[in-house]
C-alpha cells in the first residue's frame, strides 16, 4: 500500500472544440503517518506552494465527536 496520495485541485475548461473538460492541478500531496507513541495513524497534506499555510494535518474522529 502507498503511504502517499497526489493532492489535486479540478480545473474546469473549454477544449478547442467546444466541450468543457476537468483536468486535475496538482497542489500538494497527502501522507500516511503512524505516531511514535501510541502507533495510531494520522495524514499530514503537504502543499506544492505557501497558502495561508503550507500543511494540514488529519487526524480519524476521536470517541468524544460525534459522528454525523
Amino acid at each position: 500500500m502507498t503511504n502517499h496520495y497526489v493532492a489535486t485541485v479540478p480545473v474546469k475548461y473549454t477544449d478547442n472544440d467546444g466541450q468543457e473538460r476537468t483536468r486535475f492541478q496538482r497542489v500538494g500531496a497527502m501522507f500516511r503517518n503512524t505516531r511514535n507513541g501510541d502507533g495510531s495513524e494520522f495524514f499530514s497534506l503537504k502543499l506544492d506552494f505557501p497558502v495561508a499555510v503550507q500543511e494540514l494535518v488529519m487526524f480519524p474522529p476521536s470517541s468524544r465527536e460525534h459522528e454525523e
